[in-house]
């Protein structure tokens, strides 16, 4: 049965409220009065199907919701902006969020055309109780991440290109510019699906470690259906849980060992063996040189460039595992911060920090496009509009049908 002007009015105000957004940006973002806007909420004024789909895009919501016979009142992106009111008031930001949710709707409804069943690959989730203290919260994200690995089927190597590892778990990833202070965000959303953004602003091995943090989010708060994750905020339960995650997902414990070793390092300065044959035992000792044992900061290059993360990120990873001394993390520490670390890395022919991810998640999104278009799912306007919401420019679109032949 069709909804009333009134109920459909009713529900465009609830789901602005919900973004705390006011009748003057609404406004603003259609380009009429604010009296304007009052009177379609009343249902004094018939809301047209281009507005309605305009009003859906800012709320963040599917135009199919307003229409429909039940109304959520709160989504993801009412829960983030209600979360982080400096996100919503950022224009830009806010715009950001607004298309990464339409993106991920509208491969959702490309992936249903085409036959393809989301639940065959959604994201595990983890069902723990909330952590009482920070220990805990660390225990928690590490074995977590072991667990995640070893279904993942990852070992102890370093794991690959996080966008295309976290697609195939049924979370899609992007990056998108974010305050300085704000390093990843993550929507769940029940028709755009789950999404793990990044700061585009910060440098790749920290935007690799954004991703991993936030996927542990898609684990354990997925029913908070949005987080954002702030500098500021790092003591939050959620969040120690979610750093601890990330570094012993990057840099699982037996890897980060093996990799040590492979150095010639990582032995105990003294050992002592006891060799038995039932009459008695015959004890042996071997000792290191004095000094060959130290991780030096060419090591830590090496490392955090084999795992792919930030030189600070290994070696707190190394610290965590009692493989460095806190003297020698100080020392360390103090020497990648004045820029040796970068310096070696040079030398060595090692990428730079701010070498780009790999973006598996805008390869398939195009290729499932591209399928539903040769099919005639889906109309030309329709991809275009899909390969629009991925930043690509119309020339490029173009150039893309002419090369696959559409």
């Amino acid at each position: 049965m069709p909804i009333t002007a009134q109920e459909l009015g009713g529900r465009l105000r609830i789901a602005r409220q919900a973004c705390g957004l006011t009748q003057d940006d609404v406004a603003r973002f259609l380009g009429m009065s604010r009296s304007t806007v009052a009177q379609m909420e009343l249902g004094n004024r018939a809301v047209t199907s281009l507005e309605l789909d305009k009003l859906a895009y800012f709320f963040g919501r599917d135009i199919r919701e307003f229409v429909a016979e039940t109304f959520e009142e709160e989504d993801a992106l009412a829960a983030l902006f209600r979360a982080e009111p400096e996100i919503a008031g950022q224009p830009a930001v806010a715009d950001s969020l607004r298309a990464a949710i339409a993106l991920g709707r509208e491969i959702t409804n490309i992936e249903n055309l085409l036959g393809i069943d989301r639940e065959l690959v959604g994201a595990v989730s983890f069902d723990v109780p909330a952590p009482r203290s920070r220990w805990e919260a660390i225990q928690q994200g590490e074995r977590a991440a072991e667990q995640e690995r070893r279904r993942m089927g990852l070992g102890w190597a370093p794991a690959p290109p996080l966008p295309e590892l976290f697609e195939t778990q049924g979370v899609r990833t992007g990056v998108v510019d974010l305050p300085d202070d704000v390093s990843g965000l993550t929507i769940s959303n029940r028709r755009a699906g789950l999404f793990i953004l990044a700061n585009r602003r910060h440098v790749a091995v920290r935007r690799r470690f954004s991703f991993a943090h936030e996927y542990a989010h898609t684990l354990f708060d997925r029913r908070l259906l949005g987080t954002v994750s702030r500098a500021e905020n790092r003591d939050a339960l959620i969040e120690v849980r979610a750093n601890a995650f990330a570094a012993a997902f990057l840099m699982p414990s037996e890897g980060v060992r093996q990799s040590i070793a492979a150095l010639g390092k990582g032995k105990p300065s003294r050992a002592i063996a006891q060799v038995f044959d039932e009459a008695g035992a015959v004890q042996a000792e071997g000792r290191t040189k004095p000094g060959s044992q130290d991780i030096q900061l060419y090591d830590l290059v090496h490392i955090a460039h084999h795992f792919g993360v930030s030189r600070q990120a290994a070696l707190f990873r190394l610290l965590n595992l009692r493989l460095v001394t806190q003297a020698e993390f100080d020392q360390l520490k103090t020497a990648d911060d004045a820029g040796c670390g970068r310096e070696l890395a040079s030398l060595l022919s090692l990428p730079d920090e701010d070498e780009d991810d790999k973006d598996g998640f805008r390869h398939r999104v195009l290729s499932l496009g591209l399928e539903a278009y040769r099919r005639e799912l889906i109309t030309r306007a329709k991809l275009v509009e899909v390969a629009t919401l991925l930043s690509m420019e119309a020339e490029e679109i173009q150039g893309l049908l002419r090369h696959v032949g559409l």
